[in-house]
């Protein structure tokens, strides 16, 4: 069963509205606006202090850089793998195996960012350099 709903008089809706005179500001935001303008007024205009982005630009130049270099080494691993295929007519072996080793390029790539290395792969800085072979005594020091 369905209720008829009574009709509301012309001009009338069935929403509370406030009254217009009431004293106070109407909204919410207004009111937060007179707090803000009395925060500020005991702050005695003092400048608030500008956040240093000097972090977060570094944040995001190092976030572009770690996501560039992944695409670019699958990209140019993957364009080599495909011209090989083309050259040697190996379709698609190239392509599929060069791309694996561009993925493996690219986290390797990813990691040395992440980790702070700055010397390329399989070389070690000079001081950590040895002549191979450590005396073993105090006796023969002078063979090293």
């Amino acid at each position: 069963m369905v209720r008829a709903v009574p009709a509301m008089p012309a001009g009338m809706s069935g929403i509370a509205l406030p009254d217009m005179s009431e004293s106070g500001p109407p909204d919410p935001l207004a009111r937060l606006g007179e707090r803000l303008d009395k925060a500020r007024a005991r702050r005695n205009g003092k400048p608030m202090p500008e956040p240093d982005n000097a972090d977060l630009q570094r944040g995001a130049g190092l976030g572009f850089r770690i996501g560039i270099e992944f695409v670019v080494a699958i990209v140019i691993a993957t364009g080599l793998g495909w011209a090989l295929d083309r050259w040697l007519g190996t379709r698609p072996w190239g392509t599929i195996v060069l791309f694996f080793l561009g993925v493996g390029a690219g986290m390797l790539s990813v990691y040395r960012a992440v980790a702070g290395i700055r010397m390329p792969v399989g070389s070690r800085p000079l001081d950590k350099i040895d002549s191979g072979r450590k005396p073993k005594d105090d006796w023969d020091d002078d063979e090293a």
